[in-house]
């Protein structure tokens, strides 16, 4: 077969390690509906029965070699990561052959994942912070694969099985749909050799057409209250679509999205927490994907402080939009963001990962090389007209977790323009 076209390379013999990463150009976002947590669940079997091993063998085969093998899932792709020292790189390939070409996918192991994955779903409706963060997610992006969970529901676990997580895996860790990156103790050539090994041992495949449609909003101003007993203290996210790497103003909007709640000390803390003292913590965020994320707003004041806290965010959102930032706060922003990058590209692993990244979620090229540079050039003007233009006012979900019996008037009397409210029980599915 061919040599794999996506290899990334970043060389550093300052520690006798090596650091590489296996990435799949799909993820959760390809799950069938009905079907979600397929890809999660079929990643997570194939790291545990590597070569037909139990979990408990391949795990102290890697630890006897001083190393770690991880996987993830995200929306847009699947990754497989590992450390090892250099001396012990051939060893762990091997083994990362037999996880990536050669799972057992054993019944009992199957079985045994569906039950944690569950109990993980029971145990995060404790978690008022993930609950906040899943239902808003949810509604924001309703009817568009970035809605639905990763981890997938009891329900739509129950429907997958040993076929189905063979057959999403063929298809995922097919060569042609694989980038790879390495980093540390290793030459490129040796990184090139390594790289044909793991594809020659898997299966032909072309890389998967990417099917997912760009999000759209859902018009007008949305309340999710979260019904949960007896909260004394609320998780509060606000937001609507956001950015995109690919939009001519992503810098500009980035670079004014730190003047306004990317840092502990931009607007939002000043007014929510300095000022007020409504919530230890008050940041705005603009997350990438392949596709268009959210911009979201998040605080977590007490429950008599929730309403207040949310008519304030929303008019310094107004505000944001309306007059834009100073030539004061652009020239702070830009000094910290230069200042601040480089510790985002101080190891070999860290800048493989950016190169990666570029691949596997189709970024402009120079996405990150040329970070700087598209910084220092962004204008006032371009930040204001990029804040105007991407960030919503009006199409909004506010998404609470508190108790709908004390807070349900109070919240809704404090969105100006409100539609819609939705109650949900933290425990719903």
């Amino acid at each position: 077969m061919s040599a794999p076209t996506h290899v990334v390379v970043e060389s550093s013999a300052a520690l006798p390690l090596v650091t590489f990463a296996i990435s799949s150009f799909s993820g959760a976002a390809t799950d069938p509906p009905g079907h979600e947590g397929l890809a999660r669940l079929a990643t997570k079997l194939m790291r545990r029965t590597g070569g037909g091993l139990d979990a408990l063998e391949l795990d102290a085969r890697i630890d006897r070699l001083g190393a770690a093998l991880s996987a993830e899932v995200s929306p847009s792709t699947t990754t497989l990561s590992g450390t090892v020292l250099s001396r012990s790189l051939d060893a762990l390939v091997d083994l990362v052959i037999d996880v990536v070409a050669r799972p057992g996918l054993a019944e009992a192991e199957l079985d045994r994942i569906r039950r944690e994955t569950i109990a993980e779903l029971v145990e995060a409706r404790d978690d008022d912070r993930g609950l906040v963060r899943r239902w808003f997610r949810r509604k924001v992006f309703e009817g568009h694969p970035y809605g639905r969970p990763t981890a997938g529901t009891p329900a739509t676990l129950a429907r997958l099985d040993r076929a189905s997580a063979r057959a999403h895996l063929e298809r995922t860790f097919a060569s042609s749909n694989l980038a790879f990156a390495f980093a540390g103790d290793l030459s490129e050539a040796r990184a090139q050799e390594i790289a044909n090994r793991i594809a020659t041992a898997l299966r032909l495949g072309p890389r998967l057409a990417d099917d997912v449609t760009e999000p759209t909003a859902r018009p007008g101003r949305r309340l999710i209250l979260v019904d949960k007993p007896e909260r004394t203290q609320t998780q509060i996210l606000i937001g609507g679509l956001g950015t995109h790497p690919h939009d001519p103003d992503h810098v500009a909007l980035h670079v004014a999205n730190t003047i306004f709640g990317g840092t502990f000390s931009a607007r939002l803390t000043r007014e929510v927490r300095s000022k007020r003292g409504w919530s230890y913590g008050a940041y705005s965020g603009l997350p990438i994907d392949r596709h268009r994320q959210a911009f979201t707003m998040w605080t977590f004041p007490k429950a008599s402080d929730a309403a207040a806290c949310i008519r304030l965010e929303l008019e310094l959102l107004e505000a944001w939009r309306r007059d834009g930032i100073t030539p004061e706060e652009l020239a702070q922003a830009k000094s910290y963001l230069v200042r601040s990058h480089a510790f985002s590209v101080d190891t070999a692993g860290k800048r493989a990962s950016h190169q990666l990244d570029e691949i596997v979620y189709d970024l402009p090229a120079g996405y990150h090389s040329r970070y700087l540079d598209e910084v220092r050039a962004v204008t006032l003007a371009a930040c204001n007209e990029a804040v105007h233009a991407r960030i919503p006012e009006r199409d909004l979900v506010v998404t609470v977790v508190a108790t709908a019996s004390e807070l349900q008037s109070e919240l809704q009397a404090a969105i100006p323009g409100l539609e819609h409210t939705e109650i949900i029980p933290f425990d719903s599915d």
